[in-house]
C-alpha cells in the first residue's frame, strides 16, 4: 500500500527530480506514489500548496520567504524541505538587442558577467525592459544584484516584467522585451524560434545559486512528517541518478514527454549537458555544471540573503525579514531524512563566489 502524494509542477528543466522520481520509481521505493500536476502559472502553483489542493510542489527559491514576509497576496507559510536545482538560468535578449550588441563589438563570451553586463546597458534604447517568470524570483534576484552592482539604478533605468515561462519567446519577439532571465529549456527555445539570443548563463552570476525548491505548507512538514521526509529522500535518489552523465540520455526522453515538459529531447539535452547553442546561426557555449540537483540542502544563508534582498528593496525590517526567512528553510528536516538513507555520505560544499565577488556560503550547517 502506498501513499498518493499530488505534486505540482511548471515544465521546466529543474522539474526533472520529480519526473524522474517518478518514472524511474523512486517514489515506489519510499512507498509513495508522486501524483504530477503540471501548472502553468507560478502564483497558481504556490496557491495550488496553500489552498491543499497539492501536497507540494516545485517553487521558485524566493517564494517561501516572500510568504513569509506577506507578499504577493500569500496563503498559508510555506516551507522550502528541499533544494531541487542550483543554477539553470539564462539570460536571452531579442534579435533587435542582439545586433546592437554586435554593432558595439560584443562578442557574447558567455562566461564575463561584467562585460555582459555593461554591453547590454550600454546597448539599452531607454530604459533596459526585461522579463522574470515571477516577481519573488531567483532570477529577479540575480537580476537585480548583477545591474545594481554595475551602476543600473532601478526602477529608473530598469524596468523589471513578469511573464511566464512558455511566453518568453513570444514577449522577445513582440518587441515587449529586450531581455529575459529565464530557466531552461525556454532561453533554447528562444533561440530554436529565431527569435532570441543567449547572453550569459545564471552560474556567471552566481555559481550555485539555489533556483527551485521543494515547497510544502508550513504545518505540514511537522504533522505529517514521514510523507514528507520519504518525498525527500525519493527527490535525493532522482538528484543523484540525474548526476550520472550516463542518466542523460534516458532524462532528456523522459523530460521531453507531452506530460512533462513537451519539447525536443535535443534541446533539454543542451541544459544537461551544458553545451548550449546560444543564436540562432548555431554558435555554441559550453558551460560546466549548468544546472545540478544534487548539491546542497535547504541553506539557512540563502533565505537570510533572500530576505536581505526583498528587505532593501521594499523597505522591509531586514532582521525582522531575515528572521522570518531562515524558518522557512527546513534544513533539519532534510538533513534527519537523508541521514537514513544506506550509504549516505553528507559531501563538502565550496563556498560560491557571485560575479562581483560577494562570498554566499554554502557549507552545511551544524
Amino acid at each position: 500500500m502506498t501513499t498518493v502524494i499530488p505534486v505540482g509542477f511548471v515544465p521546466l528543466i529543474d522539474a526533472a527530480p520529480l519526473i524522474v522520481a517518478v518514472e524511474m520509481g523512486f517514489d515506489r521505493a519510499e512507498g509513495l506514489t508522486l501524483d504530477l500536476r503540471r501548472a502553468n502559472a507560478w502564483s497558481a502553483l504556490r496557491d495550488m500548496v496553500s489552498f491543499g489542493q497539492v501536497t507540494a510542489a516545485q517553487m521558485l527559491s524566493p517564494m517561501p520567504v516572500a510568504t513569509a514576509l506577506g507578499l504577493g497576496g500569500a496563503g498559508a507559510p510555506l516551507a522550502a524541505v528541499a533544494v531541487l536545482s542550483t543554477n539553470g538560468e539564462v539570460v536571452c535578449v531579442s534579435m533587435a538587442m542582439q545586433q546592437r550588441l554586435h554593432a558595439q563589438g560584443y562578442d557574447f563570451d558567455f562566461d564575463d558577467a561584467h562585460a555582459a553586463g555593461r554591453a547590454l546597458i550600454a546597448a539599452a534604447d531607454g530604459p533596459l525592459r526585461i522579463a522574470v517568470p515571477f516577481p519573488f524570483s531567483m532570477h529577479a534576484e540575480l537580476l537585480y544584484h548583477w545591474m545594481t552592482a554595475l551602476g543600473l539604478p532601478a526602477p529608473a533605468n530598469l524596468d523589471i516584467r513578469t511573464v511566464p515561462p512558455s511566453l518568453m519567446a513570444a514577449a522577445l519577439a513582440s518587441g515587449e522585451i529586450d531581455a529575459c532571465c529565464v530557466g531552461e529549456p525556454w532561453g533554447s527555445m528562444a533561440v530554436e524560434q529565431g527569435v532570441g539570443a543567449l547572453l550569459l548563463p545564471g552560474s556567471a552570476i552566481w555559481a550555485g545559486a539555489p533556483e527551485k525548491v521543494l515547497g510544502v505548507r508550513a504545518d505540514l512538514a511537522e504533522r505529517d512528517l514521514e510523507p514528507v521526509q520519504a518525498l525527500i529522500r525519493a527527490l535525493w535518489r532522482a538528484g543523484q541518478w540525474l548526476g550520472d552523465p550516463q542518466s542523460r540520455t534516458t532524462a532528456c526522453a523522459m523530460l521531453s514527454g507531452r506530460g512533462y515538459l513537451d519539447v525536443p529531447s535535443e534541446v533539454i539535452d543542451r541544459a544537461l549537458s551544458g553545451h548550449l547553442t546560444i543564436t540562432s546561426r548555431g554558435d555554441t557555449r559550453v558551460v560546466p555544471q549548468f544546472v545540478d540537483f544534487g548539491r546542497y540542502t535547504p541553506q539557512a544563508e540563502h533565505a537570510a540573503w533572500i530576505a536581505g534582498r526583498l528587505a532593501a528593496r521594499l523597505g522591509l525590517n531586514r532582521d525582522t525579514a531575515q528572521r522570518a526567512a531562515i524558518a522557512t528553510y527546513r534544513t533539519d528536516l532534510h538533513r534527519r531524512a537523508v541521514q537514513t538513507i544506506p550509504g549516505y555520505v553528507p559531501q563538502p560544499i565550496p563556498h560560491d563566489r557571485s560575479f562581483d565577488g560577494q562570498e554566499f556560503s554554502t557549507a552545511p550547517l551544524d
